[in-house]
């Protein structure tokens, strides 16, 4: 068959050109730093809500380290932004400190209760449904988002801990305005909640029975009285005494109550893990290691590369994007699991030899991609399992006046997460992560339930540094089980095409997991792709809209170039020099 010059059509389409390009001016704004350092470039921020972006530029314009930053942004848009993440769920915390080689990941995942047990989502031999399992008990994990702020700041903070919850607490105490998404995410689930199965979370978003309007001004006061805590006595706040015990009392309550304890609550521990790094065109990808899927970032961007050889026309390149993407989905979805319960391959995963003969692995269009086997024996160690991971996520990417950056993704699970609620903040639902069935076809499932363990993630928070050993990007994104293709789009668009950063994170999403490929056809970019994506043979789905927040910043020699995905509703802040 011939071959569609697919990028070809593209570039033509969405009139992006390639090589360096100034960023967006509509989405940035400019904070004067607290003092010039060696580092050229000053600061920014890009984050999904403009409340939390000016936290942290103000963090960052008093010399506070990206860690301190990500903290002060996050506390905001467990307010602002519930639908998506807060302090009842969890995260992943990519930090690169410039005096140091190798960025490290704090994991704050939830883990499952101590009473949990691989049938729970069970019932007449059959696994539940999500929405059967969204709003019980049974779905909640414990949180550990606080717990990972605590940690981090332990290690890299600047600035006193305490002075990070103050944005929050005075939005919260004083009010702040209901966004467009957050309306329409009320909307879409007021059929789904009762005063029944969420009698806080009821009252707080559906006052009058309707839901919060766009642009009406809210207030919490007990979020505020939570982060008052918080501030004053640590993480310690939220995992022992009266909250702990709070929390617990929610989980254990009908629909299907949990078996979370307080003492579950005490015993969370934050892992602070290596990030897993993997080369890249003389440079490396660094990204989140098991239980989260970081590790497809390496394994995309280097497949690409070895399916689409470098090409004065390179025609080819969506097609090498979305075998890349098959081929890397398949492996992720059979081996990747909480490696404190399973033997997780991610060296053999990512190893070049590896790479190479799973590129030469490339299917059909019509073809169904199956996992290759990274190490002898381990493609029977145990079965991929099946998670419907949903978009109730966020991201922030920061870069402090020093050179030192985190990218972190955090999560309730589904929007709004079990809709249970207490001291002004919502419960995830994140346990849902896990396989709802135990074994398929008599093998077990490596992302089984069992106590203790942290459910396998698509959170993929990932930095790219080049050959010289210097930060050249910071990105990520929520999307459920799609934040893998939309995080690889952001590295591939920007690296490869020759993309602004904006650029990058409006082109049209493209996701190839599983039997189908997905394209968001909004405009006629994305339904150029599809078609010429059909004509080549591939099972395409087309899709009006995607749920990615992809917020990225791009570090070029004269310049830090930052984007916020359009789709959602955040922004960029420099602080610059």
């Amino acid at each position: 068959m011939k071959r569609i010059p697919i990028l070809v059509v593209i570039l033509a389409l969405c009139g992006c050109s390639p090589g360096p390009n100034a960023p967006s001016g509509s989405a940035a704004s400019d904070v004067q730093p607290a003092a010039s350092t060696s580092w050229p470039h000053g600061g920014m921020v890009s984050a999904a809500n403009p409340y939390a972006v000016q936290a942290a530029a103000e963090v960052l314009a008093r010399g506070g380290h990206a860690v301190d930053a990500a903290i002060a942004a996050h506390a905001v848009l467990g307010l602002v932004e519930p639908e998506s993440s807060g302090l009842g769920g969890s995260g992943f915390m990519l930090v690169y400190d410039a005096g140091d080689a190798m960025p490290v990941v704090f994991d704050g995942r939830e883990t499952a209760p101590a009473g949990a047990a691989p049938d729970m989502f069970m019932r007449d031999g059959q696994p539940m449904g999500f929405r059967e399992a969204w709003q019980t008990g049974l779905a909640v994990g414990v949180p550990g988002a606080v717990a990972m702020y605590e940690a981090a700041h332990r290690e890299y903070g600047r600035l006193p801990w305490a002075e990070l919850f103050a944005p929050a607490i005075r939005l919260a105490e004083n009010g702040f305005e209901i966004t467009p998404k957050l309306h329409d995410w009320l909307v879409r689930l007021a059929p789904m909640v009762s005063t029944a199965n969420s009698p806080d979370a009821y009252a707080y978003f559906y006052p009058d029975g309707e839901p919060l309007a766009a642009g009406a001004m809210q207030r919490n006061p007990p979020y505020a009285r939570m982060l008052e805590r918080i501030a004053a006595d640590g993480a310690a706040a939220l995992y022992q005494g009266e909250v702990a015990a709070a929390i617990a009392a929610r989980v254990r309550r009908e629909p299907m109550p949990g078996s979370m304890t307080a003492a579950d609550i005490n015993d969370y521990t934050v892992v602070k893990r290596a990030a897993v790094c993997g080369g890249f065109r003389g440079g490396r990808i660094c990204s989140a290691p098991p239980p989260s899927s970081g590790l497809a970032q390496i394994m995309i961007a280097n497949l690409y590369d070895l399916l689409d050889p470098d090409d004065a026309s390179r025609p080819q390149d969506i097609r090498a994007f979305v075998d890349a993407q098959r081929l890397a989905y398949a492996d992720r979805d059979r081996y990747v699991a909480d490696p404190a319960y399973a033997d997780v391959p991610t060296e053999a995963l990512i190893a070049p030899a590896y790479l190479a003969a799973r590129a030469a692995d490339r299917f059909g269009p019509d073809e169904k991609a199956t996992p290759g086997e990274p190490r002898a024996g381990a493609r029977g160690a145990a079965a991929a399992g099946a998670s419907a991971e949903q978009p109730g996520t966020s991201h922030l990417s920061i870069i402090d006046t020093d050179g030192n950056a985190v990218s972190m993704t955090a999560s309730v699970g589904a929007p709004f997460g079990s809709l249970r609620m207490t001291h002004g903040f919502l419960l995830n639902n994140e346990m849902s992560d896990f396989a709802m069935a135990p074994t398929e076809m008599g093998v077990p499932v490596v992302n089984a339930v069992a106590p203790g363990k942290r459910p396998r993630s698509s959170m993929s928070p990932t930095m790219v540094f080049d050959a010289a050993g210097e930060l050249s990007m910071v990105t990520g994104s929520p999307g459920g089980n799609s934040i893998v293709a939309y995080v690889a789009k952001s590295i591939v668009a920007a690296l490869d095409w020759g993309f602004s950063a904006q650029q990058a994170a409006d082109f049209p999403n493209i996701i190839a997991r599983g039997d189908t490929v997905r394209v968001e056809n909004t405009d006629a970019t994305g339904q150029a792709i599809a078609d010429a994506l059909a004509a080549e043979g591939y099972d395409v789905k087309e899709s009006a809209g995607e749920n990615s927040g992809l917020h990225l910043i791009v570090v070029h020699p004269d310049r830090l170039d930052g984007a916020a995905d359009k789709r959602r509703e955040g922004t960029v802040a420099h602080v610059g020099p």
